[in-house]
């Protein structure tokens, strides 16, 4: 091994690991955030800072940030499903949902991913095994909130309710990330991510204004110190780490993050929040992740031209 290959090598260590310890423990950063800032309110103020200062570095360092309106377009979409749709809607939730559980039942969104694929994409076919994953998946989101479920007046229970948010949440993040990939932008990943990431902050701004949120602020130094984890850690050094194991790690080893984030995040919200882990929550976790992992590693089946046609068919209709 040479030395540039031992060098690469530690670089990959090294992203992993913030990938895994910085995408983690945002849930808590959202957490804590989310008791002082109201979600849409935060969310502006993370992704518009994040993403001006994204730009800015693009531009400082020669990349391209000027794209014709209908690539900044579909930024615009991509970026209002995955920070809109999938993180406000999380940061929503996090009012009344553990960290720890929100993260185990967003562990689901590789499941979305093999069904939007299949469909919008239309060039692979689910597998037995990732057919296998995504009952096991169900099965698992339904021992985690198994104890809502069977709740005198479950129905009216805020904290269920907002953990079923978090399948919403998953699925516009899934559909964010599909839509990227049948697009294929030749846009500049780096500057794609920072016109996504404004284009998003902006969006939840509209959100604030419309709820309010600016006469229900604390600015206290909690909350502003949460929200400044999560733009430094969670976009700027967690994001910067997975478009370089993007570009040097085969996708399949990059998509262990989607496992490894939510037992990061249970044993963070444990010992720093002290949210309770019972057998449900160990029960559940086991199962999501299992799927998880059958999901990520199924092969991935290719369609013959009469199973594409009629998938575009199903589509269209």
């Amino acid at each position: 091994m040479t030395e540039a290959q031992r060098q690469q090598r530690w670089m990959v260590i090294l992203a992993f690991g913030l990938v895994y310890l910085f995408w983690g423990s945002t849930y808590l950063g959202i957490r804590i955030a989310v008791q002082q800032i109201p979600p849409a309110l935060m969310c502006a103020t993370r992704f518009l800072i994040a993403g001006v200062f994204m730009l800015a570095f693009c531009g400082l360092s020669g990349r391209t940030i000027v794209y014709p309106p209908r690539q900044l377009g579909q930024m615009a979409v991509i970026g209002v499903l995955l920070l809109v749709g999938g993180n406000l809607t999380l940061s929503y939730a996090e009012r009344y949902v553990p960290s720890g559980l929100s993260a185990l039942i967003l562990a689901v969104t590789p499941l979305w991913f093999l069904v939007l694929d299949s469909l919008l994409i239309g060039h692979h076919r689910i597998s037995r095994r990732g057919l296998a994953g995504l009952g096991l998946g169900i099965a698992g989101i339904v021992i985690l909130l198994w104890p809502d479920l069977t709740m005198a007046g479950t129905l009216a229970s805020t904290h269920l309710w907002s953990s079923l948010s978090l399948l919403l949440s998953s699925f516009t993040w899934a559909l964010g990330s599909v839509l990227s990939k049948r697009w294929q932008s030749v846009a500049d990943p780096f500057s794609a991510a920072g016109w996504e990431t404004t284009f998003a902050g902006v969006g939840n701004l509209l959100f604030a204004v419309i709820a309010g949120d600016f006469s229900r602020v604390i600015w206290g130094v909690r909350g502003i110190s949460a929200t400044l984890y999560l733009v430094v850690c969670g976009s700027w050094i967690g994001y910067t780490a997975y478009i370089f194991l993007l570009q040097h790690v085969p996708t399949s080893k990059v998509s262990t993050y989607a496992y490894v984030n939510p037992v990061v995040a249970v044993f963070l919200g444990w010992l720093i929040l002290h949210e309770r882990v019972d057998l449900h929550i160990l029960a559940g976790s086991v199962i999501v992740i299992a799927s998880v992992i059958l999901v990520t590693s199924a092969k991935v089946k290719t369609r013959t031209a009469n199973e594409q046609f009629a998938a575009a068919e199903t589509v269209a209709d």
